[in-house]
Formats: C-alpha cells, sequence, structure tokens
C-alpha cells in the first residue's frame, strides 16, 4: 500500500517545490495539498484596514484558497498526477498535525517557511513546530 502523503501549499515558490518532491518521490502514492486559513489573519486586517475589511475577510480568505489549489491542481496536472486539496481554519501548525492524524497521512512535506513579508515570519515557525510534535516523518523543503 502506497503512503498517503500531505502536503502544506501556500503558493509559495518553497511549497511549490514541495509539491514537486512529493509527486516524485511518491509516485504511486495519494498526496493531499493542505492550505490553512489562519484566523489570525482576521486580527491583522482589522488592524491594517479597519471594519469593513474584516466582514469580508472570511470570504476573502476561502477565495484566495480556492486560488491556491487551484495552482496546485494544474502543477500536479502537468505532472500527470490526481491530488486531494483541502482547507483548514487552524492555527497552521495544528491544523496540519490534526489533518494528518485524523486522515491516517504517512507523510508530511512542506516548506522551510511560507510566503514573505509578515506571512514569512509567522509561518516560519510552523514547520519546526510540525517537525517537533508529528508522529510520522517530515520532509522539510528548502
Amino acid at each position: 500500500m502506497s503512503a498517503n502523503v500531505l502536503v502544506a501549499f501556500d503558493g509559495s515558490p518553497l511549497s511549490e517545490r514541495a509539491l514537486a518532491y512529493a509527486i516524485e518521490t511518491f509516485p504511486d502514492a495519494p498526496i493531499t495539498a493542505i492550505y490553512i486559513i489562519n484566523p489570525i489573519d482576521s486580527v491583522i486586517d482589522v488592524e491594517a484596514g479597519g471594519l469593513p475589511v474584516a466582514k469580508d475577510w472570511y470570504e476573502n480568505a476561502k477565495e484566495e484558497a480556492t486560488r491556491i489549489h487551484t495552482t496546485a491542481t494544474d502543477l500536479t496536472a502537468e505532472r500527470n498526477t490526481e491530488l486531494d486539496t483541502v482547507t483548514e481554519v487552524e492555527k497552521p501548525a495544528q491544523a496540519i498535525l490534526e489533518y494528518a492524524d485524523d486522515q491516517d497521512i504517512d507523510q508530511i512535506v512542506m516548506g522551510s517557511h511560507g510566503r514573505s513579508g509578515i506571512d514569512r515570519a509567522l509561518l516560519g515557525s510552523v514547520a519546526e513546530t510540525v517537525i517537533r510534535r508529528a508522529r510520522i516523518p517530515v520532509t522539510i523543503i528548502s
């Protein structure tokens, strides 16, 4: 039986490399790309743009998730691979770990850090947390 592989995918170049690595390393495995909507982003948006931004925050986040899933699906289609996608709303490390446990994932693949700017600072610790707490192998792409 093939390993079930979970790839943390946020649309960043490192997440694209992580997805490519998963496809090449586990060619027969079911692969799922997980995108996490981080609720802390709503606080940042409120501080930056006020209440009207906060009202639309979740809808905008879901639209962004759809765009990112489309990117991941397109990348896997180019390599003749099927991909499942999932979106979770949670702190990123917690969402990855819970999903892996709940779905009997055998391997996690993720970039060493996420997007640039403030997201990079916030997401850089996600990889470290996942490595420390995962009960399964974690591959970090840098």
